[in-house]
């Protein structure tokens, strides 16, 4: 990235994912101009079970995002996102944007393919980490780009199916008007002011 950055110094470039202060730290240090934070959160994603390795996405979030704020760089909260409201609670955490896949996953505009089973409409929505994308190749992604053989590939992302919801907008229209409820309930007109308002407390059992 380093090199990059030295070569094209006008490029912009997004890096992750990562879910400490150390791991955005050290992209920050390497030239990036926005880091991605998330490591397992999503829903076909097997990264904390197969490699032990992830942190809850609100902590890596916050974590990052105040490490970050320190060289005004922002985060892109990645993954783990099953409702509107989760988008609000990312932002106020401290993301300035979100990437989503299962909640988009089954619009009609989505590229999985459309299955009737049972009796009921889903799409397919693959991990980048599952043995199928991986075919087509994002092997590299997980530093497995030299292996052959398929059967010695390691995935960690699953295929599955989410309910089909109809067109994109529809759905987007419900995410937006979920996150203006949220931004509504604790008072802010913008993402910044959020951040400064929302305030976060801890549950037990």
């Amino acid at each position: 990235m380093k090199d990059t950055k030295k070569n094209f110094p006008k490029l912009e470039l997004i890096a992750g994912n990562v879910a400490t202060a150390e791991g955005a730290r050290a992209l920050i240090d390497a030239g990036v101009d926005a880091v991605k934070v998330g490591i397992g959160p999503s829903s076909i994603c097997t990264t904390r079970v197969i490699a032990g390795v992830g942190v809850p996405q609100m902590t890596a979030i916050m974590e990052c995002a105040r490490e970050a704020a320190k060289a005004n760089i922002p985060i892109i909260g990645d993954g783990g996102l099953r409702f509107s409201g989760d988008i609000t609670k990312a932002l106020a955490g401290g993301a300035l944007s979100v990437m989503v896949g299962s909640l988009l996953a089954g619009t009609e505009e989505s590229p999985g393919e459309t299955e009737l089973f049972q009796g009921r409409t889903y799409k397919v929505y693959r991990g980048m980490g599952s043995i199928e994308a991986m075919r087509e190749g994002s092997k590299d992604r997980y530093f497995q780009e030299m292996i052959a053989r398929e059967s010695k590939l390691v995935p960690e992302g699953i295929v599955g199916r989410v309910p089909y919801r109809g067109p994109l907008t529809d759905t987007i229209y419900q995410l937006v008007g979920g996150l203006k409820a949220g931004m509504g309930y604790v008072g802010a007109c913008d993402i910044k002011e959020l951040q400064a308002k929302a305030r976060f407390l801890k549950i037990t059992a």
